[in-house]
């Protein structure tokens, strides 16, 4: 009596259930569950036509849209692995995964324009990449499709459906794989933690190819809910979207959160409607969640990795919180949790010596998790995969404290932590009380040669429009705040490197320190 668990019963189910309610909204189209699920049975035959077989992998370079939101079902229908490309990568980067992958075929859309802000003209993928099949039309992809055979139903749970790849700032991406029975339980993790339901209206901000959208893809279906495509998180077309499209639910990185906040801001927005902000991805500041929820939505923090499906952790609310004055339920919320309902108690705080940290608030380790919704390993690296499994446990290379009530809170990642005179210092405490000054938009700290001390904090400052700072401002707000030595010795100005999801580019940033040390 037991099947195997896999995201395919989600869409099945909906198309059963909810075949002529709207599923996805991509500019002027729509298309309804049943459109939807006949759509990616298209898909499945197209790509059987050209000879795709389980195991193969099936690649899409794409921003969120009906192709990209179609192929997280339709790959894995035929028992193929799908492969999400990040679409501000450069074409040699690209090539580069879709050699380790192995790709087959690789799906393209036909408005990208590759290699950042250079551009590859469209239409000129064929070229650009040695993969057997190239498909740059995917509507006429589709039409030409022949029939698709009956289902074989899915054997093994613990099979491979994607492959996500890192974002490589310490080397080559590695690719990380996840499963039919991972996915399926990230999946019903968001359900549960995120209140989704087929009322709700999910607005793509997030991209589909971080994590697989942090499971949302799959999630958004198996609820039965709305899918809104966005192709570029604009902070007005995002406003916009949420009005006119009466959206509930949106996911993005602290800095989506933090533009949306800002806008929101400056033109007196304010929404009307129930909406949950899901951030993750980067330690929220505390004062990201205040300007957030003051446009008038609900602010969830998740907390999570590449290998762990995306969130595996979030700050549960508790009631009693909802008292305390915003500042404080900011810190609170700030917070990375504790783990997702489908995690268990799989979550730990370790030292070197692999025991648990005390629940002090203060005593830092590192964050090790293990369960279903971690992954099975690296796609083509054993050496990586035995690594990261040390123990039994997947090593997330993130420092935190576990407070007296429980929740772990990240103070650092263990290669961005300063080690001033023998001092740790976090650097994420310190990015803290600079994201509270009000002319700071963005903040990093990285560590620097110092004669004296062997390494001090620097800070990376991005300023707010017409908002203007010092460094010595910037310096002397931090010492009123905490310990002297923890302040920030030298501050330079300008935008921040991120990656294509948000993430500062500390190690950019720290190569460029060492070069003007």
């Amino acid at each position: 009596m037991i099947s195997p668990l896999t995201p395919l019963d989600f869409l099945a189910r909906s198309v059963h259930a909810w075949r002529d309610l709207t599923a996805v909204v991509e500019g002027d189209r729509r298309f309804t569950y049943a459109e939807f699920g006949a759509r990616v049975e298209r898909q499945a035959a197209a790509l059987l036509g050209l000879g795709v077989q389980p195991g193969d992998r099936v690649a899409v370079l794409a921003p969120n849209g009906a192709m990209a939101l179609e192929a997280h079902f339709a790959p894995m229908r035929i028992g193929a692995v799908l492969v999400m490309l990040n679409t501000r990568l450069a074409p040699a980067e690209l090539e580069w995964i879709l050699r380790h992958c192995g790709a087959k075929v690789l799906l393209v859309d036909p408005q990208l324009k590759l290699g950042g802000a250079g551009g590859v003209p469209s239409g000129s993928a064929c070229q650009l990449f040695s993969v057997p099949h190239v498909i740059e039309d995917y509507e006429s992809f589709l039409s030409n499709a022949g029939p698709l055979p009956a289902p074989s139903p899915v054997t093994d749970e613990n099979a491979c459906i994607a492959i996500n790849y890192t974002s490589g700032t310490t080397g080559f991406p590695k690719g990380v794989m996840f499963t039919h029975r991972g996915a399926w339980t990230n999946a019903i993790g968001e359900i549960v933690e995120h209140g989704l339901t087929q009322r709700s209206v999910y607005l793509w901000t997030l991209p589909m190819f971080h994590c697989n959208g942090w499971c949302f893809t799959w999630a958004v279906t198996a609820a039965g809910g709305c899918h809104i495509c966005l192709r570029q998180p604009d902070p007005r077309e995002v406003v916009r979207l949420i009005e006119t499209e009466s959206v509930t639910h949106l996911c993005g990185a602290p800095v989506v959160v933090s533009s949306l906040a800002q806008y929101c801001a400056a033109n007196g927005v304010k929404f009307r409607r129930p909406l949950r902000i899901v951030t993750a991805g980067a330690p929220p500041p505390p004062a990201v969640i205040r300007a957030a929820e003051e446009t008038g939505a609900e602010i969830a923090h998740a907390y999570g990795l590449t290998e762990t499906y995306g969130p595996h952790t979030v700050c549960a609310w508790k009631p009693a919180w909802d008292q305390l004055p915003a500042p404080e339920r900011a810190l609170l919320k700030a917070r990375q949790g504790v783990p997702y309902i489908v995690a268990g108690m799989d979550l730990r705080v370790t030292d070197h010596y692999g025991n648990d940290v005390p629940a002090d608030g203060q005593t830092m380790g590192e964050v090790l998790m293990r369960g279903n919704n971690v992954m099975l390993g690296y796609y083509d690296n054993p050496k990586a995969t035995a690594d990261a499994f040390q123990g039994g446990w997947f090593h997330s290379g993130d420092l935190a404290v576990v407070h007296p009530d429980g929740y772990i809170e990240l103070r650092d990642r263990m290669k961005d932590i300063v080690i001033s005179g023998g001092e740790n210092i976090s650097s994420i405490e310190v990015e803290k009380a600079l994201a509270d000054h009000p002319a700071v938009a963005e903040v990093a700290i990285v560590a620097v040669p110092d004669e004296k001390w062997g390494e001090v904090p620097k800070a990376f400052i991005g300023l707010k429009p017409n908002h203007t700072a010092t460094a010595e401002e910037l310096i002397a707000w931090c010492r009123q705040r905490m310990a002297h030595f923890k302040c920030p010795k030298h501050v330079e100005f300008g935008p921040l490197p991120r990656t294509a999801t948000g993430k500062i580019r500390k190690n950019e940033l720290r190569a460029k320190a060492r070069e003007n040390a």
